[in-house]
């Protein structure tokens, strides 16, 4: 073998072993797929203020506005020759990475990963611009093992990741029956067990836990793996909402390009008013856009079941926000934060008021 063949290889070798890092350094890495979907535009339509706006979601049923809203060109429509680029994630921690890494500008998350972002970047990274979804996250559990709330004592009970917004939920459920779990490590008088979504059904099946607090799908997937549905989350607020998705921005991107910040609020109404008005065919739309980003539909067994218990909407219901920040600090994942200036609702209720509807409110945690 030649000198110089020794030394490629060499240089390949380093190439390969500085790919994590890249991908790290650009926000992405294992929580994220860049799917490198940019909308058609037509040729002689006007671009806004950016040629491009980069938006993430993640491929779940709670962020079917941006699913349905991509699938069916709604938020293209408002954009004009402003063209989409669209990344999926798996987890909101890396969305945020995302956001602060400037790879995406625009993006549906939860209510967790957004007080997190918000609070460890003293309130300089995001602002909250739009709700999106309430909704769709419930208790599920083993009948033959539990047969109502008091006998979850004892029991292991998944969640979806530490410190995360279904986390938070249930950590504050179980200190309301008086019950003691250690937050961080999860052992108690429940074991609370962190668990990818994605693996949770396979848990249930082996017997390693015994029900979870979960948003749909999985939720839904359990029950046709003979789990029951023993809590609705929704039943625990004040008629029955609270957020389960926000929409939000990098402050940088929103100051620069207020008019494609609007534009993509704009196709965010329209598609929430879309699928409100086509449930069916919105249903079924979300369901392409999963088929295409996850390579399997879901069936009807769990889509139909899980589609029904979340509502899409525009107001992002701060004061529940606030609450289940409340709950993160009562829990001891999260010391008191000031969520003053969290919100930027004026875009929205400009574009809510051109529809002559009314303002929604940002329950006093606004920009000042």
């Amino acid at each position: 073998m030649s000198a110089a063949r020794p030394l490629a290889a060499l240089r390949i070798l380093a190439a390969i072993a500085a790919l994590p890092l890249l991908l790290t350094a650009c926000g992405y890495g294992s929580e994220s797929t860049d799917d490198d979907e940019r909308a058609e535009v037509a040729a002689d339509a006007e671009k806004l203020s950016a040629d491009e706006v980069k938006i993430g979601y993640f491929p779940n049923l709670t962020h079917a506005t941006a699913l349905v809203g991509v699938q069916e060109g709604l938020l293209q429509k408002e954009l004009g020759g402003t063209r989409i680029k669209a990344s999926t994630f798996n987890a909101g921690p890396s969305e945020i990475e995302a956001l602060n890494a400037g790879s995406l500008d625009i993006g549906w998350i939860g209510p967790s990963p957004s007080i997190n972002g918000y609070t460890k970047s003293n309130g300089k990274n995001l602002r909250i611009i739009s709700g999106s979804a309430s909704g769709g996250v419930k208790l599920v559990v083993n009948p033959d093992r539990i047969k109502s709330p008091d006998d979850l004592k004892g029991k292991k009970i998944a969640t979806p990741q530490l410190g995360n917004t279904q986390d938070v939920a249930f950590l504050h459920w179980i200190a309301e029956k008086g019950w003691k779990v250690d937050a961080q490590s999860g052992k108690g008088d429940v074991s609370v067990v962190r668990t990818d979504n994605k693996i949770t059904p396979d848990a249930y099946k082996s017997g390693s836990i015994d029900g979870a607090w979960v948003p749909e799908p999985t939720a839904s997937k359990l029950v046709t793996e003979g789990a029951k549905v023993l809590l609705d989350e929704a039943d625990l607020w004040p008629d029955k909402k609270f957020v389960i998705t926000n929409i939000i921005v990098s402050q940088k991107f929103l100051e620069e390009h207020p008019d494609v910040v609007e534009a993509v609020l704009r196709g965010s109404v329209r598609t929430n008013e879309w699928i409100n008005a086509n449930p069916q065919k919105a249903k079924a739309s979300a369901n392409a856009a999963l088929e295409k980003l996850a390579g399997k539909a879901l069936p009807a067994e769990v889509i139909d079941p899980a589609w029904e218990s979340i509502t899409f909407l525009d107001d992002p219901l701060a004061a529940t926000l606030d609450s289940q920040a409340e709950h993160a600090v009562q829990a001891g994942l999260l010391e008191k934060p000031r969520l003053k200036g969290i919100y930027d609702l004026a875009p929205l209720n400009k574009v809510l008021e051109a529809d002559g509807r009314g303002a929604v409110d940002d329950a006093g945690l606004g920009v000042e």
